[in-house]
């Protein structure tokens, strides 16, 4: 199979349309931010950095990853590849709507080979070491349009504000991805990121989304 790259994928985002997969350039976050005195839960699975010069990313001490690209380029992404996002929601005990996706983050082992770490692998719970729950299921919701300046008619892709690519539970609707979590599960289910598995922080890595049962 060849991987091909769509004329409208921004730098950083390549597009498989035989494996209807978009892969994002990405790198190991850090945990624990200078400016914080905790390292805080994980909540979502990859947003913009705290550093980004164009914009810094509002989840990046709870994240497992992080980005350069705009979140609406990965939507344009998995658009190319036949999905189409259903609804974000934010709070209660419902959760979003959309096409499955599986998620992965692709890394290099010490002898240059990729390795693929599923997110049961990538997030554990700290206090029983339990793995992430393989039933949990990601969704290309896509993002609600929010607006710039509050006092201005003016909107944009809300998650090209946030930086916030996937989010595990829906603390934020200004999302490309969210799972089938809701804010009930987020009271009892608290994520670390596996680093007996994961690459230091820094690490290039890449993140990838692939439509469910393709």
């Amino acid at each position: 199979l060849v991987c091909i790259a769509a004329a409208s994928a921004a730098d950083g985002i390549t597009i498989d349309k035989d494996k209807k997969s978009v892969s994002i350039d990405a790198r190991i976050a850090l945990r624990k931010l200078p400016k914080l005195e905790q390292v805080y839960p994980i909540e979502v699975v990859a947003c913009w950095s705290h550093d980004r010069k164009e914009g810094a990313g509002q989840k990046a001490h709870e994240t497992v990853l992080t980005i350069d690209v705009l979140p609406s380029d990965v939507h344009k992404a998995l658009e190319e590849v036949g999905l189409k996002p259903g609804k974000p929601v934010k709070g209660g005990e419902t959760a979003g709507t959309g096409p499955d996706v599986n998620v992965f983050i692709e890394v290099k082992d010490e002898g240059g080979a990729l390795k693929k770490l599923t997110m049961d692998k990538v997030l554990v719970d700290p206090r029983t070491k339990a793995p992430f729950p393989k039933s949990v299921k990601f969704r290309f919701t896509g993002s609600v349009l929010s607006k710039i300046d509050p006092n201005k008619p003016e909107t944009k892709y809300g998650a090209d504000i946030t930086g916030t690519l996937i989010a595990i539970y829906p603390v934020t609707d200004e999302t490309v991805c969210q799972t089938s979590l809701t804010m009930k599960e987020e009271k009892y289910l608290k994520l670390a990121a596996n680093s007996a598995i994961l690459p230091p922080a820094g690490t290039p890595v890449k993140l990838v989304l692939e439509a469910a049962g393709k």
